[in-house]
């Protein structure tokens, strides 16, 4: 995978915890016990997709412009958007895109746990 620096970039946002959901191979990051990206390995534990949240028209725009985004990997297809981790879309949009993913599931949260994990971090 090319975006090496994923993972740290993710666990440094508020708030952000990582697992690996062994049934789906999978290396989740949540926020108050909601998924916003992931990404996907394969049989050999290599990544195969990012996942993350967009506004529906965002994403279908996005998968126009870059053939590296798909439609979401076994995800809501309206929802959720893959990254290739070794295409060509460029680290700073998707660092804006998984920024926008976390303030998606964020905002989605209720007002008190959203207070607490702001209280948690500060």
């Amino acid at each position: 995978m090319r975006y090496t620096w994923l993972d740290e970039y993710l666990l440094a946002k508020t708030g952000v915890t990582k697992d690996h959901k062994k049934e789906w191979n999978w290396i989740r990051y949540q926020i108050g016990g909601k998924m916003f990206a992931a990404v996907c390995l394969n049989e050999q534990n290599e990544a195969c997709y990012i996942n993350l949240k967009l506004e529906p028209e965002e994403g279908a725009f996005l998968r126009t412009q870059y053939e590296d985004i798909i439609p979401g990997y076994y995800s809501n297809k309206v929802h959720w958007n893959s990254v290739k981790p070794d295409g060509a879309v460029p680290d700073d949009l998707l660092k804006d895109l998984l920024d926008k993913s976390y303030q998606l599931v964020f905002g989605g949260l209720s007002k008190k746990k959203q207070r607490e994990i702001l209280e948690t971090a500060g």
